[in-house]
């Protein structure tokens, strides 16, 4: 059975038989190993051809894979609702009870506080949280908003002030739909940005260099933010 760009599908499988380039042979061409494998002996081995759709489990491709096991911690724990959106297991319900320093908080005030994210885009990534565990923006009241608001123009003056940033990104992500790490609890990113801080180590490697602590970063803003704000 043929498909567009003259491949060939394995009968009641719905996969197609061989992903090669356009002059590649036709599945006519081939022949099936006793293991059900596609076998063409007019083709070169090449390692980034699939040439088995239908059992490609196994099969090598162009991708390289860091395993990160570890990670299986946080997956389970959203599959079994801990963190996603449970105020009895939310950090953001329990940073205000431990100290500033264990909790990475910079400033603290009456509706809503400030602390750095833990992974964190750039240095100096703060959020900005109401104490209250509420999920949406137009659930906050109106001295939570107006806090809110009042603690991201002083985070915007002091990492302006102590960074010397060129910029900021400034948002909030609604409902794990829309990426919400935490979605059970509303919290405002605020991100410093510099004219440099695009380069291809991002763009290119997937990786970001963070070239201080976060002890460091919490200290720096907190000494430079202004008491009774």
């Amino acid at each position: 059975m043929a498909c567009p760009g003259g491949t060939e599908q394995v009968p009641g499988t719905g996969h197609v038989d061989d992903v090669v380039g356009s002059g590649a042979p036709r599945a006519s061409d081939a022949t099936r190993t006793s293991d059900g494998a596609v076998r063409d002996e007019s083709v070169p081995d090449d390692p980034l051809v699939i040439r088995d759709a239908a059992t490609g489990a196994a099969v090598p491709d162009a991708f390289q894979r860091l395993w990160n096991p570890h990670r299986m911690a946080y997956i389970d724990a959203g599959r079994e609702g801990r963190g996603r959106g449970h105020d009895d297991d939310c950090p953001f319900c329990e940073a205000p009870h431990k100290s500033d320093e264990d909790a990475l908080i910079v400033a603290r005030g009456e509706h809503a506080y400030v602390l750095l994210n833990l992974f964190p885009y750039n240095n100096g990534h703060l959020l900005v949280c109401p104490y209250r565990h509420v999920p949406l923006y137009d659930e906050a009241t109106p001295d939570e908003l107006r806090e809110m608001g009042e603690l991201t123009q002083t985070a915007m003056r002091v990492l302006r002030d102590v960074s010397h940033c060129d910029g900021f990104n400034i948002g909030m992500n609604q409902g794990e739909v829309a990426g919400a790490g935490v979605a059970g609890h509303l919290h405002q990113h605020i991100v410093p940005r510099w004219q440099s801080d695009s380069n291809f180590f991002p763009i290119i490697a997937r990786t970001k260099s963070m070239s201080q602590l976060l002890g460091d970063t919490r200290r720096l803003v907190a000494d430079g933010w202004p008491s009774g704000h």
